[in-house]
C-alpha cells in the first residue's frame, strides 16, 4: 500500500483552498508498470482529475488540488499500485474503469475487480473489467441458474464461456453445452447455401470464436468429437437431461416462452446453467413475446436463480458503443409503444407483399 504525506494547505488566487499530498509508491511496485508505456497511465490519471496537478519524482507522486479530488486521486494511485504490484498490466482503459468504480456507490475496490482472473490461455488472461461483470461472474459461482441480461458488448456470453471452460478444466463438470436459437435477424435462413448444418453454422459461429480464444484451437475438434464440448441449436435440446454439464443459452431474447421453459427443464444433477441475452434486440417474428422477458416475471422469487442486469457502464468494446446504446435507449423512451396487434398486422402486410 502506498504512503501519503500531507503538506500545508494553500489558497489559489480565486480563494479556493488547495492541498498538497505526497504519495510514496512501495518499492516492490515497478514505476514503469504503474505509469504505463510512455506515461500512458499517468496521462489518463491527469485526464480523470483535471483539477489536480501531478508531479512524479522517483517513486514519489506529488498531488496538488482541491481536497476532495486529491483524496480521490490518492485512493486511485493506491488501487493502481496494488494492480501493478500483482503483475497485471495497466492502461488508460483500466484507469477509466478504476475511476468509475471509485466514484460509484459500492464497496467494491478497483484492485479487487481488475485482479480477478478467470482463465489464462496462451499468455492472455480473461477477467471482469467492471463492477457489473465482477458481480455477474460471482453470481455464476454462487448459483445454479444465472441470467445475464444486458446490451451488446457487456461480456455476457464471453465471461460465461470463460467460466464454463474454467469449470471443465477444474473437473467441476464433465462437458460444456453451448446453444442458441436459430432465429433470423432480418435475413432468410432458407437462402443460405449448403446443408442444414451449413445453414445453422453462422448462428453458432460467435460461440466457436469465443472457444478459440480460450482453448488451444487444435484441441477443440477433439473435444467436440468426444462430446466434451457441444455446440448446437436450441431445437436439439428437446427431450434431453443434461447432467454434470455447464450449459449456456446465448441470444435468449429470441426464445419463445415455451422454448425457454423447455431449455430450463433440461437441467440435470451437478449442472449449471447460464442464460444470456439482450431484451432490446428481439428478432422473433409476428410480435411473439420473448421468453427472456417472460421468465423474469416467473422466476424472480425462485431460490438459487439469479438475474444479473448489465448496463452500458459494463460495455467493454469501443467507448462509442456505450454512447450508442444510451442514445438508442433515450430514443426508444420517446417512441409510442406498439402493441402486439399492430406488430402482427405489420408482419402480415409484409408477408402479403412477399407472396406477391
Amino acid at each position: 500500500m502506498s504512503e501519503s504525506t500531507p503538506q500545508p494547505a494553500m489558497s489559489t488566487p480565486g480563494g479556493a483552498a488547495h492541498v498538497t499530498h505526497q504519495v510514496t509508491i512501495p518499492d516492490d511496485v515497478p514505476m514503469v508498470a504503474l505509469l504505463g508505456r510512455r506515461d500512458e497511465v499517468l496521462r489518463a490519471i491527469e485526464k480523470g482529475f483535471a483539477g489536480v496537478d501531478m508531479h512524479v519524482r522517483g517513486n514519489v507522486v506529488t498531488l496538488t488540488g482541491p481536497p476532495g479530488d486529491v483524496a480521490l486521486a490518492e485512493r486511485l494511485l493506491d488501487e493502481l499500485s496494488q494492480v501493478a504490484g500483482s503483475g497485471q498490466p495497466l492502461d488508460a482503459d483500466a484507469v477509466e474503469r478504476a475511476i468509475t468504480i471509485l466514484t460509484a456507490t459500492t464497496t467494491d475496490r478497483p484492485a479487487q475487480v481488475l485482479t480477478m482472473n478467470i482463465l489464462s490461455n496462451r499468455g492472455r488472461t480473461i477477467r471482469p473489467k467492471t463492477m457489473g461483470q465482477k458481480e455477474y461472474v460471482e453470481a455464476i459461482d454462487r448459483h445454479t441458474v444465472v441470467f445475464g441480461i444486458g446490451p451488446a458488448g457487456t461480456g455476457k456470453t464471453y465471461l460465461a464461456m470463460a467460466k464454463a471452460v474454467q469449470a471443465l478444466q477444474a473437473k467441476q463438470v464433465n462437458r460444456i453445452v453451448l446453444t442458441r436459437p436459430a432465429v433470423e435477424a432480418g435475413e432468410s435462413l432458407g437462402f443460405l447455401p449448403g446443408t442444414l448444418n451449413d445453414k445453422i453454422d453462422p448462428y453458432l459461429r460467435p460461440l466457436y470464436d469465443a472457444l478459440h480464444d480460450m482453448l488451444d484451437p487444435d484441441s477443440i475438434p477433439r473435444l467436440m468429437a468426444a462430446g466434451t464440448i457441444e455446440v448446437a441449436p436450441l431445437a436439439y435440446m428437446r427431450g434431453r437431461t443434461l447432467n454434470n454439464a455447464f450449459i449456456i443459452l446465448d441470444e435468449a431474447q429470441n426464445t419463445t416462452p415455451e422454448q425457454m421453459k423447455m431449455f430450463l427443464t433440461r437441467l440435470g444433477f451437478e449442472s449449471k446453467v447460464v442464460v444470456t441475452g439482450d431484451v432490446t434486440q428481439v428478432d422473433l417474428p409476428g410480435g411473439a413475446r420473448s421468453g427472456l422477458r417472460v421468465v423474469q416475471e416467473i422466476l424472480t422469487e425462485i431460490e438459487d436463480v439469479e438475474f444479473c442486469r448489465l448496463t452500458s457502464a459494463d460495455v467493454v468494446r469501443h467507448r462509442l458503443v456505450a454512447d450508442i446504446i444510451d442514445a438508442y435507449e433515450r430514443w426508444d423512451a420517446t417512441q409510442p409503444r406498439e402493441d402486439a396487434r399492430q406488430r402482427s398486422h405489420r408482419t402480415e402486410q409484409r408477408a402479403g407483399r412477399n407472396q406477391r
